[in-house]
C-alpha cells in the first residue's frame, strides 16, 4: 500500500493545480457576467469572492469589489491560499515531495507552469490583459493534465492524484454554478431576457462547456438546461455527476488491489447513486443554492474522509 504521506503529496498536488485552474475560471466567470452590465458590476465581482468562499479574507484586504480588486486577490495575492499563484506554489512543493513518484515529464511541466505564472503575476494585471492571463493560467494546467494523462503508469499513484483532481472539479463546478444564483439581476424583467441568457451563457464558457451544450441542447440556453448538464449529465468532463463517477472508479481500483473497503467508499458511492437519481426539476423546486451549498459541504466532508481513511499525514 502507498505511504500515506506519498497519497496526501499527489492527493493534494493535484488538487491545487486543479484549484489554480479553477480561480482563473471563477474570475473568466465574473468577468463575463460583468461586461452585460453597463453600470455598478461590483455585484457580479461580490458574486466571485463569496463562491470563492473568500468574502472574509476579502474584505480583510479591500474596500470595493471590481475587476482589479478580485482578479488580484483571486489570481496573485500569496496571503490567498487558494489564489492561482498560491495554489501553483503549493501544488509544486507537493510534487516535489513526491518527485519520485512522477514521470520526468510531469514534473517539468508542473515546474514551467510555476516559472510561467510567477513571471505573468509578479506584478498587478492591467483589465485589458486579464483575458489573456487566465488563458495562459488555463494553458499552462491543461500541458499539466496533459503530460500526466500521457505518461502516469495507471496505479495507486495515478488514482491518489486523479481523486484530488474530481473532488476539486466538483467542488468548483458547483461554486460556479452558485455564482449566477448570488447575481442580482436589475428586474425580475430580465429573467428569460438576452441578458438573463447571456450570464448563463458565461457560465457555460468558463467551465469550457459552451461548445459541448450546444451539441446536447442545439443552443437552447434554459436555466435548466444548462444546471442539468452541469449537475447530473454524466459524459461533461466538468459535471458533478461525471466527477463523482471517476471517484468511485479510481476508489473502487484501491479497494480492489488493496482488498479493503473503507468509509469513504460508501460516501462516494452514495452521492453519486443520489445524483443518478436526481431530477433537475426537483433540484429547481427546493432550491438550487440550497442542492449546491449541500453539495458542497458534503464534498468537503468527504475530502476529509479520504484523508482519515488513507491516513494522509
Amino acid at each position: 500500500m502507498l505511504l500515506g504521506r506519498t497519497a496526501n503529496g499527489l492527493y493534494w498536488m493535484n488538487r491545487y493545480i486543479e484549484r489554480a485552474e479553477n480561480m482563473a475560471r471563477l474570475v473568466d466567470a465574473g468577468l463575463r457576467m460583468a461586461l452585460t452590465r453597463s453600470h455598478n458590476a461590483s455585484e457580479e465581482w461580490t458574486s466571485v469572492v463569496i463562491s470563492a468562499a473568500a468574502e472574509k479574507a476579502f474584505c480583510e484586504r479591500h474596500s470595493e469589489y471590481s475587476a482589479a480588486t478580485v482578479s488580484d486577490f483571486l489570481l496573485r495575492d500569496m496571503s490567498n491560499p487558494s489564489s492561482a499563484m498560491a495554489a501553483m506554489e503549493t501544488a509544486r512543493m507537493n510534487a516535489r515531495m513526491v518527485r519520485t513518484a512522477l514521470t520526468r515529464e510531469t514534473w517539468e511541466s508542473i515546474n514551467e507552469a510555476w516559472m510561467a505564472m510567477k513571471r505573468m503575476l509578479a506584478g498587478p494585471i492591467d483589465e485589458r490583459d486579464l483575458p489573456k492571463a487566465l488563458d495562459t493560467i488555463k494553458r499552462e494546467t491543461a500541458l499539466i493534465r496533459g503530460a500526466f494523462y500521457g505518461t502516469m503508469l495507471r496505479n495507486e499513484i495515478f488514482d491518489f492524484a486523479q481523486i484530488g483532481t474530481y473532488v476539486e472539479r466538483a467542488d468548483n463546478t458547483a461554486r460556479i454554478l452558485d455564482v449566477k444564483y448570488y447575481v442580482l439581476l436589475p428586474s425580475i424583467s430580465w429573467v428569460g431576457s438576452s441578458l438573463d441568457n447571456y450570464q448563463w451563457e458565461s457560465i457555460l464558457r468558463s467551465v469550457a462547456a459552451h461548445r459541448s451544450y450546444r451539441w446536447v441542447y442545439e443552443g437552447d440556453y434554459k436555466p435548466t438546461n444548462i444546471a442539468d448538464y452541469l449537475i447530473l449529465n454524466g459524459r461533461m468532463p466538468r459535471s458533478l455527476t461525471f466527477c463523482y463517477r471517476f471517484i468511485v472508479e479510481h476508489l473502487g481500483f484501491r479497494a480492489a488491489e488493496y482488498g479493503l473497503r473503507l468509509p469513504c467508499h460508501g460516501t462516494a458511492e452514495k452521492t453519486l447513486t443520489q445524483l443518478k437519481s436526481s431530477e433537475i426539476k426537483e433540484i429547481f423546486d427546493t432550491g438550487l443554492h440550497e442542492f449546491l451549498d449541500a453539495f458542497v459541504r458534503s464534498n468537503n466532508r468527504f475530502g476529509e474522509e479520504i484523508a482519515a481513511d488513507y491516513r494522509f499525514y
